[in-house]
């Protein structure tokens, strides 16, 4: 069985999508339309702008959003079996599998960029990887952190779970677990305390939009992050969603839950290769490829 899987940010590229664009009708003219719909040319960026000007979140966002749909979107045998995405990949996965149309998902992405730019702002706040850990130790270290917001945000693979919160709460955590045996904890270039309690305003913000967006029957489950288990039904689609920018990513659980239903091929599709590396590090005979 086939599941596709969509990047989230951090693997955006200088010159990303400028071979689709150029080689291919359909895709040239989604880029146009999303140039359209956004109000300003996401493709000018995309293809000649510097890597800090792809960084801004509501670049970055939509612009590994545009890529990854738009490479799906265009592929003669995309048929998923099943789909999933790491944060904002699961945006795209869900336009990939039919559940939202191209325009409402590139609307969604938008809102969502801007929303948390302005969460970020507000609290001041990081992440850190930590490396080397079990999940439940570094859980009960950020757990006996009470004066501070720290929380556990991205479950990526074993031995490798992202710490979301203030700086301060980052600061203990990190010191906490090297005394229990982490191997090193990074502190991560991000704006702010992706899925943790301190996207709340975002959170907000993105339900509304949520709620006032289509949803119709994907072609195929999505296995969603705040869970990592898989639907079709609108409803809890649009639930999980929402949870979802407060709520961890749980990438490690929904790669052992595909494997578990039949997943044969993980086919990561969009910039990078990421999500390949992290699903060999759950099940290194698992056959990884990119669209």
């Amino acid at each position: 069985m086939k599941a596709y899987i969509f990047p989230g940010q951090g693997s955006q590229f200088s010159g990303m999508g400028k071979d689709l664009y150029e080689n291919n009708s359909d895709a040239k003219e989604l880029f146009e339309q999303a140039n359209q719909i956004l109000g300003f040319s996401i493709t000018n960026v995309m293809f000649n702008g510097t890597d800090e000007e792809l960084k801004q979140t509501k670049v970055t966002q939509p612009a590994i959003f545009l890529h990854s749909v738009i490479t799906a979107l265009i592929a003669k045998d995309f048929q998923p079996d099943m789909v999933a995405g790491h944060s904002l990949g699961e945006f795209s996965a869900l336009v990939a599998n039919k559940t939202l149309s191209f325009a409402d998902g590139l609307r969604l992405v938008s809102q969502r960029a801007l929303a948390m730019q302005k969460a970020c702002e507000n609290n001041p706040s990081t992440m850190a990887a930590v490396l080397g850990l079990d999940d439940e130790i570094v859980e009960k270290i950020c757990n006996e952190i009470k004066e501070e917001v720290v929380v556990a945000a991205n479950y990526n693979c074993p031995g490798q779970l992202v710490i979301s919160g203030s700086f301060k709460g980052i600061e203990l955590a990190s010191e906490k677990l090297k005394e229990a045996g982490a191997k090193r904890v990074l502190p991560l270039p991000v704006g702010g305390a992706f899925h943790s309690p301190l996207m709340e305003s975002a959170r907000t913000e993105l339900a509304a939009a949520i709620e006032n967006t289509t949803f119709s029957q994907g072609i195929c489950p999505i296995y969603q992050n705040v869970n990592a288990m898989p639907f079709s039904d609108a409803a809890t689609i649009k639930n999980n969603l929402i949870a979802q920018l407060t709520g961890a990513v749980r990438w490690t659980q929904t790669a052992q839950n595909m494997l578990k239903d039949g997943a044969t091929q993980f086919i990561e599709v969009g910039p990078g290769k990421v999500l390949q590396g992290l699903v060999k590090k759950v099940n290194k005979e698992v056959e990884v490829s990119s669209l």
